[in-house]
């Protein structure tokens, strides 16, 4: 424990086990509440908890396995360490991340009859496809411009969630304007971190690559080598740059996508809220006519 690496990776195991048990509790919450809620209602919820599913556990294993990608870093001498297994991981619960978020949007653009929300339901997950394949650019070849493309294309998809969120404004009553609005700053928050801090850094990163000549790999290099090249580190110096990324990955991410497995939270609250507010705002408008 007086390697800070050492630290920040037993919380990143003790953050893992808590997310699966986080999960655990919230399906069987789900389960209580299935005699109260209808057919289609549950079952959407229960694509939720099954997308979350992939999301927390491909998020519990690269807790348990970081890798550090370009240099190919990682904390085991194992081959469950090497790039091509994180990388791949990561794709898939990463797309299921997004696409939990496709889903909430999609719904809620239908209740409220935005067509700017369900535009961009329907954008996310090919963005961030796009992002996956130039993610993998960057680690195969370990070109950091890669990153700046995948990095930009995430930053890029939370703009494009929080106007659909403020395009949908005008359709809630007060008190759920509120909480969509704490939605936005939140979403916000993440833009402003991905390009002013994120982005900025693998540019950086990819700047530097070039001043010192830096030898970029084929992908078929590449491919050979995120297969089986590793290099076990410890050195506070080599993880420090990736250490708040990845804690607040592991922990907050992960917390956004149990919490809309449930029909409580404030998103899927609100849909229903706004069918009900937008049927008061018809029926006002046709009795005024």
């Amino acid at each position: 424990m007086s390697n800070p690496v050492h630290a920040w990776w037993y919380l990143l195991c003790m953050l893992a086990a808590f997310n699966i048990a986080a999960w655990s509790l919230a399906a069987r919450a789900l389960g209580r509440r299935r005699a109260t809620m209808s057919a289609e209602f549950y079952a959407a919820c229960r694509i939720q908890l099954v997308l979350s599913a992939v999301y927390v556990s491909g998020c519990a294993f690269r807790s348990v396995f970081p890798v550090y990608d370009i240099p190919r870093l990682c904390l085991s001498d194992t081959w469950l360490s090497t790039v091509a297994v994180g990388r791949s991981v990561a794709t898939v619960a990463e797309l299921c991340f997004v696409s939990q978020w496709a889903l909430v949007l999609n719904a809620t653009a239908k209740s409220t009859g935005s067509a700017v929300a369900r535009m961009v339901s329907l954008l996310l997950v090919p963005l961030i496809a796009a992002a996956e394949v130039c993610s993998w650019y960057a680690v195969l070849t370990t070109s950091n411009l890669g990153h700046v493309a995948e990095n930009s294309t995430w930053a890029t998809a939370a703009v494009l969630v929080v106007g659909a969120m403020i395009a949908m404004l005008p359709y809630f009553p007060a008190p759920r304007r509120r909480v969509l609005f704490g939605w936005c700053l939140a979403g916000l928050a993440y833009v402003a971190f991905m390009f002013l801090v994120d982005v900025p850094t693998y540019w950086l990163r990819h700047v530097a690559d070039q001043a010192g000549n830096r030898h970029y790999l084929s992908i078929a290099q590449g491919l050979a080598d995120v297969s089986h090249r590793r290099v076990v580190s410890f050195r506070w110096e080599d993880w420090k740059s990736e250490v708040v990324w990845m804690t607040l990955y592991f922990s907050i991410g992960v917390w956004f996508s149990i919490s809309l497995t449930q029909p409580r939270v404030p998103v899927t609250r609100i849909v229903d809220e706004a069918k009900r507010f937008r049927a008061a705002r018809s029926y006002a408008f046709r009795s005024k006519a």
